[in-house]
């Protein structure tokens, strides 16, 4: 018999012995099953995160900084107090004696119900500047957006996110109508185009945009701002022009060199670095469940192939009698534990490809399959049949013949 004729002969009985105990060997399989279909899910929820924090970055601009009023240091943390100590002013002179800033808008923000005829609609309101979409990199699709004279007089006028227009407005034609926001009656001139969710998974498009002077004076009634929204002329020029914003505020407020800013500035990429780290977490959470389920699936095909060489001590007995050495035996019998991870491998890549686009189609979760997930479960599935399979194997082709034929 020729070494291939062998191997052949060695891998038939393998998965003849398989076909002989199906429910036993459907059981080994669905094991891999669940860990590979959890190794393929949880992948793809990350990725698909991970996916959806670049979309956002993308969509806001890596060269966005926002400025946040009353920032104290507790604990070596440096936390936002709740009260405002930024001005239109301090906006002002960013725009005017920052070189490395392009666009400045002042901003404060609300929630509110806005009622139009018979509809109504729980959003936020956001205070800007006539600057605001050139930082945020957002067109409009109907319309257009407000003027500088619209914010000078603090004019009751509003650009809809497409959440809150199609909401208001379901039949279309949203630009020129009134919509009620707290009971101060605004003229919508314009819709936004659609943006889509941000990443921490909010609908951004979920939004109101009036003067920041409106909001202030006719909605909030105070006149410190929220915050400051800011570009940079490039991004490369972030730090930069944080470096410049901070010393220009610190100078407007009077600090002193040690003393804390009462304030804080953070950028698009600070965020998105912290968004994922926070993903990244959450992946490896995911990915040590996926890794335990896997474990399980080991486990039982280890389990499975021990009863399988007890059962069959008898069979082994005698093909060793007639020849067969132990490495036929080992072979044998780790060829079946392969076969079960791999044939539990594919059908759990298959289901958890199925399961991923039910996620995203009935949950809305961002979810990202890649060909490398694939090829890493598949290759520890068969890793899986080579590491649990081994011990099984190894003690069959320790076996005494003498002893494996008395063996009842």
């Amino acid at each position: 018999m020729t070494g291939l004729q062998r191997v052949g002969s060695i891998v038939w009985i393998g998965l003849r012995a398989i076909l002989r105990h199906k429910m036993r060997s459907t059981l080994t399989v669905l094991g891999i099953v669940f860990g590979v279909g959890c190794v393929i899910v949880m992948v793809a929820i990350g990725a698909g995160a991970a996916k959806s924090i670049e979309s956002s970055i993308a969509a806001m601009g890596s060269n966005f900084i926002m400025i946040f009023p009353g920032a104290v240091t507790q604990s070596g943390a440096r936390i936002h107090t709740g009260q405002s100590t930024l001005t239109e002013e301090d906006a002002e002179a960013i725009k005017a004696e920052c070189p490395s800033v392009a666009y400045v808008s002042p901003s404060s923000r609300i929630a509110a119900q806005v009622v139009a005829g018979e509809q109504n609609w729980g959003t936020q309101i956001q205070g800007a500047g006539v600057e605001w979409p050139f930082i945020r990199a957002w067109n409009v699709s109907e319309g257009s957006f407000f003027t500088e004279g619209d914010v000078k007089g603090a004019a009751k006028v509003a650009v809809l996110g497409k959440t809150v227009a199609d909401a208001l407005f379901p039949q279309g034609g949203a630009v020129g109508q009134t919509v009620r926001i707290k009971n101060v009656p605004f003229r919508v001139v314009g819709v936004l185009e659609a943006k889509g969710g941000s990443q921490v998974g909010q609908d951004q498009d979920d939004t109101i945009v009036a003067p920041y002077t409106t909001v202030l004076k006719r909605l909030e009634g105070r006149n410190r701002l929220g915050a400051i929204l800011v570009a940079a002329a490039d991004p490369a020029l972030v730090p930069q022009a944080m470096s410049e914003m901070e010393s220009l505020l610190r100078q407007r407020r009077r600090l002193q060199p040690g003393q804390d800013n009462d304030f804080m500035m953070r950028s698009q990429e600070e965020i998105a670095a912290f968004a994922n780290q926070s993903a990244g977490t959450i992946s490896m959470l995911l990915g040590w469940a996926a890794l335990i389920s896997l474990i399980v699936g080991g486990i039982g095909v280890m389990n499975i192939m021990l009863v399988s060489v007890t059962e069959r001590t008898r069979e082994i007995g005698v093909r060793m009698a007639v020849g067969a050495k132990g490495r036929d035996v080992l072979s044998q019998f780790l060829i079946e534990a392969i076969v079960l991870s791999l044939v539990g491998g594919a059908l759990g890549i298959g289901g958890g490809i199925l399961v991923s686009r039910m996620i995203a189609e009935n949950a809305g979760w961002p979810v990202v399959v890649t060909p490398g997930s694939i090829a890493m479960a598949f290759g520890t599935a068969a890793l899986i049949g080579i590491v649990f399979g081994f011990y099984p194997a190894w003690k069959a082709s320790k076996l005494d013949p003498i002893e494996a034929l008395r063996y009842e």
